[in-house]
């Protein structure tokens, strides 16, 4: 079963995430951050990965350490998930348009992390959310799955719309490389033998 529940405890945040990778894109996320609350619930429905979550955190202070500790906690539940990734197509891209905001996406599940990240947001705010925190989010989902992660926003006017994109066109590629290939199902996609 390609299922995996991670618990993440520090003095900032308590975090619990479950992931099934073969879900039908249920979410139930609750971390007190409205708007990334949405956003965790497009990343889940639009890749198809069955995603509960739930956070704790310190947001007298700001959003900062829910929002980045909640992406290490899904990096570490998408690479428990996918084990030694044998039978997966690996690679996934997206580019996803919405409204005025265009973002493309590239990744590989390698397991070297590494995020190029050419996103930019015309205001500092969604409502009370700072657009920064997005940047944060998938440098930690990056850098705890062990992804390649390569985001550009081709257009966009609208903050909300391209924080979307960029949540959406991460999904649609994550379904794309965590799909079992029926073609190479008992292989490791890599030259190396291992990833």
């Amino acid at each position: 079963m390609r299922q995996a529940v991670i618990t993440r405890k520090t003095n900032e945040t308590a975090i619990s995430v479950s992931v099934n990778l073969d879900g039908t894109g249920s979410s139930d996320c609750k971390t007190g951050v409205g708007f990334f609350d949405h956003m965790l619930d497009q990343l889940a429905r639009h890749s198809l990965i069955d995603m509960t979550i739930r956070c704790e955190g310190d947001l007298h202070i700001d959003d900062h350490h829910s929002v980045e500790d909640t992406g290490i906690a899904i990096g570490q539940a998408l690479a428990q998930a996918l084990g030694d990734k044998r039978g997966i197509r690996r690679y996934g891209e997206c580019r996803l348009a919405m409204d005025d905001a265009q973002v493309a996406c590239a990744l590989d599940l390698s397991g070297r992390a590494f995020l190029v990240w050419n996103v930019d947001f015309p205001t500092t705010k969604i409502g009370t959310f700072d657009t920064e925190l997005v940047r944060e989010f998938f440098q930690a989902l990056a850098t705890h799955g062990g992804i390649t992660l390569h985001l550009d926003r081709l257009h966009g006017l609208n903050s909300h719309h391209i924080a979307e994109s960029a949540f959406k066109s991460v999904a649609r590629a994550l379904r794309m490389a965590v799909e079992p290939d029926p073609r190479r199902a008992d292989a490791i996609p890599s030259t190396k033998g291992s990833l």
